[in-house]
């Protein structure tokens, strides 16, 4: 039977679009979060919405950056050295992902949810929510090098080979620096990349949890969940201070701390917490454009007032405290790159950590049972494939009809 009421653990995107599509079928919802909305990895990351830059994690690139540069805290990827028998195991599993044929199924697998990331959220504006997102009018990617600019192009066309549209342009160094005059000289290669959008996550996520509330659903925060029952009939959501919610069904999203809740109801696969962040700046000196500086691993987003400047991937526990060395690589990897920002004008720092799987999906649908439900594990792409996760879960709990592109993503896997 349809669920009549629900309870969603985490007010992020995936678990805010979950509850905001299943209102959309009459469901009655309840949002609870430990923190606040947006409070994880949702507020400060880049908010690109680019499907041809979706991607899985694990791959033979990473793997030799990894090893190359793996304790170093000026790294793109970084693993502070901690005794951690869970990261030892999950970077084991990782590390045998980063295979050319596991990119290419996992890849297909993605491609199947890319091409219809976009359209999710044309569908979330024409319900009411207001907070735009914006034309990439296209977004710029910058090297330093020809050379450098050929893993990605690579990547592009491989994306392209599984199924999605990606349209690119190839710039030398000066057309580069011509569509983005804040660039130096140290550019000497460029991709103009169609069709993206990008957004202000954390003014989104909010928009999404006013329009969740305004349609009668309630968003309690503060609430930190230590467990949820399957009572058989129903499920009950218990919260660690006493508070205990009772509804037909139930959704776990809450981003990086999704082990403990969904392994008593079979979920195996871990997730990893993988750090990300960030900063804002004054536009001035800044690019007017979404840009990202690939080898460096660093995305610039204009929001209107400011520029976000985001990056690195540091695999560490969710909440241990934020590692400001990695706010100056990000700073030393982008300084040259843009001879006229002022890096010392910084605010909103901020540290999130994106949940991460082994095998480079996520983890979306039904569990051991059949009244608790996984919307997790997206990685770098919880902005990007959230809503689109969110209304397929929502249409196969309330149908009792998996969404064929949910396949690959099983929670159970």
């Amino acid at each position: 039977m349809s669920p009549r009421s629900a309870v969603v653990v985490g007010a992020g995107m995936a678990g805010l679009a979950t509850a905001w599509f299943l209102q959309e079928a009459g469901v009655e919802v309840t949002v609870v979060d430990r923190e606040g909305v947006a409070a994880g990895a949702s507020w400060g990351n880049a908010g690109w919405l680019s499907p041809a830059l979706t991607v899985p994690l694990p791959e033979p690139a990473a793997l030799k950056l990894g090893v190359r540069t793996l304790f170093s805290p000026a790294s793109p990827l970084y693993i502070p050295p901690r005794a951690d028998l869970r990261l030892a195991r999950f970077l084991l599993a990782f590390t045998r992902n980063c295979t050319h044929r596991h990119w290419r199924v996992a890849m297909s697998a993605l491609a199947a949810l890319n091409r219809g990331a976009l359209s999710a959220y044309d569908e979330l504006a024409e319900g009411g929510i207001t907070e735009p997102t914006r034309a990439g009018d296209p977004c710029l990617l910058a090297f330093t090098s020809p050379a450098g600019r050929a893993a990605l192009v690579a990547e592009l066309d491989a994306v392209r080979a599984a199924g999605q549209d990606v349209a690119y342009d190839l710039l030398t160094g000066a057309e580069a620096r011509e569509q983005e005059p804040t660039l130096s000289a140290r550019v000497d290669a460029g991709v103009l990349l169609h069709g993206q959008r990008h957004l202000d996550p954390g003014a989104y996520v909010a928009a999404l949890a006013d329009a969740v509330r305004d349609r009668g659903g309630k968003v309690l925060t503060g609430l930190e969940v230590s467990r949820v029952r399957d009572l058989g009939p129903d499920v009950v959501v218990l919260g660690s201070d006493g508070t205990s919610l009772r509804a037909d069904t139930a959704v776990l999203a809450p981003g990086a701390w999704l082990d403990r809740l969904a392994a008593p109801f079979g979920v195996r696969t871990p997730v990893q917490s993988g750090r990300g962040y960030s900063f804002s700046l004054p536009p001035k000196g800044l690019p007017g454009r979404p840009t990202y500086f690939a080898e460096q691993r660093v995305v610039c987003s204009p929001l209107g007032d400011r520029v976000r400047v985001a990056g690195m991937m540091e695999f560490t526990a969710p909440d241990r405290p934020a590692d400001p060395r990695r706010v100056e690589a990000i700073v030393a990897a982008a300084r040259g790159l843009l001879p006229a920002a002022d890096f010392d004008r910084r605010t909103d720092v901020w540290a999130g950590p994106r949940p991460c799987t082994a095998d480079g999906l996520p983890l979306v649908g039904p569990t051991r049972s059949p009244r608790v439900h996984v919307c997790g594990g997206h990685g770098m792409w919880g902005i990007a494939l959230g809503p689109l996760s969110g209304k397929l879960l929502a249409e196969s709990i309330v149908t009792g009809r998996p969404a064929p592109e949910l396949t690959a993503l099983h929670p159970l896997r």
